[in-house]
């Protein structure tokens, strides 16, 4: 059978990084969409990102089927925003409650994915979904599924990442990290909008609640399946990340609201 932690034949890695090209999953997925204010989103943008047109924020929660993989809960906040000409989303906070999405995620792409709890229910048109981590259950939706959407045709979304990395002797990173460009081709079997309550919760660690809703923009349920792909756009230089490092990593001793 071999030594299992020896190296690998090129061949099984010619292999292995031809399942790596791309991500292929099918989810059954809440998508709310508000309004916060300008302000705050430019507060939480590092550079070279900067705000779009809109103040939006994006709060997904989904169930995700991956081949291989098997089932996951999986959440997100993210506010839009652009990069030279492209416009897209830059997520503060992505939730997985399984280890191996989380890895994959995380050292492939730079998405800030933390293990936690994320839950979605249909039922009827009754809709749930919640996501948490660290016992606080800080972003919920409750809601009914109302009317249909005409299924849109495939669309591709960006997101933007950046892969930081701390340095050894806790002195800043290690290197200038990359800005990643993300992106889903989705395309989706069926959907509806929803109306409801999105409801944002205080946590220490991931502090969305510093993010008011001015505005529910738009609520939907559905099922939606992404092909996703990222590539190095460019380095950036890391004192520009440094100063949002704790969105990534959570700051042990968060500061006092006193």
């Amino acid at each position: 059978m071999g030594i299992r932690y020896g190296a690998k034949s090129e061949a099984q890695l010619t292999e292995r990084q031809a399942q790596k090209k791309s991500v292929d999953a099918w989810s059954t997925m809440v998508v709310d969409t508000y309004e916060t204010d300008p302000e705050v989103i430019a507060a939480v943008l590092p550079r070279p990102l900067v705000p779009s047109e809109q103040p939006l924020v994006k709060v997904t929660f989904a169930s995700v089927d991956i081949p291989g993989y098997g089932s996951f809960g999986a959440g997100s906040f993210s506010v839009q925003c652009r990069h030279e000409d492209t416009l897209g989303y830059y997520c503060l906070v992505m939730v997985m409650t399984t280890e191996q999405p989380v890895i994959t995620g995380r050292e492939t792409f730079g998405e800030p994915k933390k293990i936690g709890q994320v839950t979605v229910s249909v039922e009827g048109d009754k809709v749930n979904a919640t996501m948490g981590r660290m016992g606080v259950t800080w972003a919920e939706f409750n809601g009914t599924a109302t009317s249909e959407i005409p299924s849109p045709p495939p669309e591709t979304r960006t997101d933007f990442y950046f892969k930081p990395l701390p340095a050894p002797d806790g002195i800043g990173l290690d290197g200038d990290p990359s800005l990643v460009y993300c992106t889903r081709e989705e395309t989706t079997k069926w959907a509806k909008h929803c109306e409801g309550e999105l409801i944002l919760r205080e946590s220490p660690v991931d502090p969305v609640a510093d993010l008011p809703i001015h505005r529910l923009v738009n609520v939907s349920v559905g099922m939606r399946n992404a092909i996703q792909k990222g590539r190095i756009h460019s380095k950036v230089p890391a004192e520009w990340i440094l100063p949002f490092l704790h969105q990534r990593y959570d700051d042990p001793t968060p500061p006092s609201n006193d």
